[in-house]
């Protein structure tokens, strides 16, 4: 096996939009927007599961899931002594001398070992990744993770700190077409709220994408730029309360992407915490065309400035899946999991 070697200038996006004011895309977004509404409200969208309802709880503790015919890939990072030997299973890594395996008790979730990114302090754009590209493309895919910020989390620039589910993503600054990429990620930024580490939120490339760099899409229903405009999610869109996570506190996060039939607008993007549905992001279209399918996914510690000091963040137990994976069982029965805490609703 060849192994790649480690790349340094990996950015998901470049600085973020503003929140007001018209961008330079917006007028042809609109154009394709109007365009293709017939197709828009077709149905209501069949319900999303939750709680501890999906592959997880057929395997306690995560043991033996990757067997699972549904699941795509998993790691819980216990079988690594350094960086280097994710090599073994990752198809590429970022960074490598700022990515750990830590065996610090306090920043592991399960086991003995977890998953340490680190962003230097200091004014130099530094993104950090691990991604896992998949052998088969797929249309729908689940991506599940433990994570926490540390208790000194402060980024209050550009980040991207989360899971990315991506198709044919080359770079930054080239918007998505239809033919040629999408990326959605699930990550936490301040662009909202003064709070560390601000709202989850899904940024996104794709074909109606207001900004050249992509599009923030909130639970409430807010996208970022141009907030004024609301979201084209249908008419079954529900609006959430915005999610702030504790800081120095494991969650559950799972994303879902879910490609769009070309032509049809039934993409889907959703997110859940600790089980709970948060986001469900309905009516999108990704792709034009078939030969996009989503082939890599990414756990990323992205900050474009970082002069308030070192900033780490933790990943566990990982599990990439065609279907809805769920938190962690500890084998007792039950479907259902406590709500998560700090969930903020936006007053528009």
């Amino acid at each position: 096996m060849v192994l790649q070697a480690p790349e340094t200038s990996y950015v998901p996006g470049k600085e973020r939009a503003s929140v007001t004011g018209i961008s330079r895309t917006l007028p042809q977004c609109l154009l394709v927007c109007i365009f293709l509404g017939a197709s828009a409200f077709a149905q209501a969208p069949s319900p999303l599961p939750s709680g501890k309802s999906g592959i997880a709880s057929k395997y306690p503790g995560d043991v033996n899931i990757k067997s699972d015919p549904a699941v795509l890939f998993a790691d819980d990072f216990e079988s690594y002594t350094s960086s280097s030997q994710l090599w073994n299973n990752w198809s590429n890594l970022y960074q490598q001398q700022d990515v750990n395996i830590t065996t610090t008790a306090a920043n592991v979730f399960s086991g003995s070992k977890a998953l340490e990114m680190k962003v230097p302090g200091g004014a130099t754009e530094v993104a950090n990744a691990v991604e896992r590209s998949l052998s088969t493309g797929q249309d729908t895919v689940f991506v599940r993770t433990y994570t926490k910020f540390p208790s000194n989390y402060n980024a209050s620039g550009s980040e991207h700190n989360g899971i990315a589910i991506t198709s044919n993503y080359c770079c930054p600054g080239v918007p998505a077409n239809g033919t040629n990429k999408f990326y959605v990620d699930v990550e936490n930024s301040r662009d909202l709220s003064s709070n560390n580490p601000g709202f989850t939120n899904s940024y996104v490339y794709y074909p109606e994408q207001r900004d050249v760099y992509g599009d923030h899409f909130f639970p409430d229903g807010t996208v970022l730029p141009n907030s004024s405009t609301p979201g084209n999610f249908g008419q079954y869109f529900v609006k959430r309360p915005n999610f702030i996570p504790n800081l120095n506190q494991w969650y559950c996060y799972e994303l879902m992407v879910k490609a769009n039939t070309p032509g049809q607008r039934d993409g889907r993007i959703a997110i859940w915490i600790d089980g709970n549905l948060i986001a469900d992001f309905q009516n999108i279209r990704l792709r034009d065309t078939t030969n996009l399918k989503i082939n890599k996914i990414e756990l990323d510690l992205y900050i474009k400035q970082n002069p308030a000091g070192d900033m780490l963040k933790w990943y566990d137990n990982v599990v990439v899946a065609k279907s809805y994976i769920g938190p962690m069982s500890d084998g007792s029965s039950g479907g259902t999991v406590a709500p998560p805490t700090g969930l903020t609703a936006i007053a528009r």
